[in-house]
């Protein structure tokens, strides 16, 4: 393929639908560029981006995906021009890793900054901020401010619990951390027991179980923290408000190991085009300023030590954070997938 017809592509990238991205401005070669392929909302990771343009002088270039980000670098192969790789979810840097769309990075910097349980060991993807799967509790019907995830499988709570479907990445992965702490067999035990607690059917998402509170449907919900600050501060649903108004935010804790975390994370891309520039907003994201910048605007816990949490994300609570590396956690995602439709945890409690 020759230079110009690679220009071309990159450039034919703003063609898309705006639903479905952000185009780029100007050709992926342009000297002073950082392209990032992202599947969070681009006004999301807009303020961290525009703070690292401030520091640099290096502009970025955002291609939004809502899905198969993974699929499109693999598609466009050398000729891509993907730099850096901006994702939620453990399993989702996992696959970017397994797909083959990244490369390893060794980076002093960032390798001091990110504590190695938030880092893949053979350096293909790097947590940027953490959020607690925590469980959500009404204010006025529950009087526990204190519990295990092994609580939830008690026969207290039966009918009284709303989630997400069992196979959502969210809770394949907290699933997953309870197998690499308990095993197999103790994991399928709890999840049968928790399956008969559930107050309906897995249905809708983690706003979703705050509002089924909200309005009594149900006493407890697995939930991400983040989603309570989305909720706190959304103008355009108010309603949500009230949702979140209606619950508190219980840290379970795993044995003694405590709250199980997910992370977003970045990766630098395999045939990043702009590699060195694509370091360097690594090495920033790795940084105090970026990492309270980053994870006040997205309502999550800094990964980096010593970064303090925006107002909001205090005001949920302190995250005593289980420190299993997640690559050990996510290697049983497999097991986890696999154990849930088993149990036949998403065909609800009746069944």
């Amino acid at each position: 393929m020759t230079r110009l017809t690679a220009l071309n592509l990159r450039v034919g990238l703003a063609a898309l639908t705006i639903s479905s991205c952000v185009g780029f401005a100007a050709p992926a070669l342009a000297e002073g560029t950082v392209n990032v392929y992202s599947y969070r909302q681009p006004d999301l990771i807009k303020p961290v981006l525009d703070a690292f343009t401030e520091k640099t002088g290096i502009e970025t270039e955002v291609l939004f995906l809502d899905k198969g980000l993974e699929e499109r670098i693999a598609a466009e192969g050398e000729n891509s021009p993907a730099d850096v790789i901006l994702t939620v979810d453990i399993s989702r840097l996992t696959r970017a890793k397994e797909k083959g769309v990244t490369q390893p990075l060794d980076d002093a910097d960032i390798n001091a900054a990110l504590p190695a349980e938030y880092r893949d060991p053979e350096g293909h993807w790097f947590g940027v901020t953490r959020r607690g799967r925590v469980v959500y509790a009404s204010k006025d019907r529950v009087s526990e401010d204190e519990m295990s995830y092994a609580d939830l499988a008690d026969p207290k709570w039966e009918g009284k619990i709303c989630i997400r479907s069992g196979q959502h990445d969210y809770n394949l992965a907290l699933f997953s951390a309870l197998i690499a702490h308990w095993g197999e067999e103790k994991t399928e035990e709890w999840m049968k027991g928790f399956k008969t607690n559930l107050a309906r059917k897995p249905s809708g998402n983690d706003r979703a179980g705050a509002k089924a509170i909200y309005s009594g449907e149900c006493d407890l919900a697995l939930g991400n923290t983040y989603y309570v600050g989305l909720m706190m501060t959304n103008e355009k649903e108010p309603e949500q408000k009230d949702w979140a108004g209606s619950v508190k935010v219980i840290f379970p804790s795993i044995d003694d190991a405590g709250t199980h975390v997910n992370i977003s994370g970045m990766a630098l891309a395999k045939h990043a085009p702009n590699k060195d520039n694509a370091v360097k907003l690594m090495e920033f994201l790795a940084s105090d300023e970026a990492q309270h910048v980053y994870a006040a605007e997205v309502f999550e816990y800094p990964v980096k030590d010593g970064v303090e949490a925006s107002d909001i994300v205090k005001s949920f609570g302190e995250l005593n954070a289980d420190t299993l590396p997640l690559a050990e956690i996510a290697s049983h995602r497999k097991a986890a997938s696999e154990m849930v439709d088993r149990v036949g945890l998403d065909d609800g409690p009746a069944s």
